[in-house]
């Protein structure tokens, strides 16, 4: 059974087109990071399988979606930015400013050295989370480029237009949970 299961997820791999291990940059220059090290939601819990005891998972989203949306059970929540206010109108979004604490945080839980796999919901904000950490000194980290939630269906036709279900850990077959284990759980 596991070794269909291994089969089916390499097949998924390589059917998505989604390599970016070999050094692909993303097209997209808001997942771009100035370390450059890039790899989607399925190579980053296949880095994770082959070496649980030396790579990291790290989840930057906020508290709130960590909680209620879920996430990679191996995953620390540190938040690069946190709720900022009341919701925006205009934007239809709720404002985020970023974490000031957000290196110091994870100084707490991770070595410069460590091999980190970095993820947001999309993409984007696990970039600037990277780009922070490089400053702070951290080397070897990754960001995950189709993120937790994936990108959004494209598809003018299809009834999923807009939602998050192209890519990402939660649509892939990498396990996620709503499950909270105390050692990871973001603490202020």
């Amino acid at each position: 059974m596991f070794k269909r299961l291994t089969l089916v997820f390499c097949l998924l791999l390589v059917s998505a087109g989604l390599a970016l291990a070999d050094g692909t940059v993303p097209k997209d220059e808001k997942k771009q990071t100035t370390i450059g090290k890039y790899v989607t939601a399925a190579e980053a819990y296949e880095m994770w399988r082959a070496n649980p005891d030396k790579v990291k998972v790290l989840d930057v989203r906020t508290p709130e979606e960590y909680v209620f949306v879920g996430h990679a059970p191996m995953a620390h929540n540190v938040p690069s930015q946190l709720w900022a206010g009341k919701y925006n109108a205009e934007k239809k979004d709720f404002p985020l400013a970023d974490n000031p604490e957000f290196e110091a945080q994870l100084k707490k839980k991770f070595g410069e050295q460590d091999t980190i796999i970095t993820m947001c919901r999309s993409g984007h904000r696990s970039a600037l989370a990277v780009n922070r950490m490089a400053k702070a000194g951290f080397v070897n980290v990754y960001n995950v480029v189709d993120g937790f939630e994936g990108d959004k269906v494209a598809d003018e036709e299809s009834y999923f237009k807009g939602k998050r279900m192209t890519n990402g850990w939660k649509n892939s077959p990498a396990p996620w949970t709503y499950s909270l284990e105390p050692a990871l759980v973001f603490e202020p």
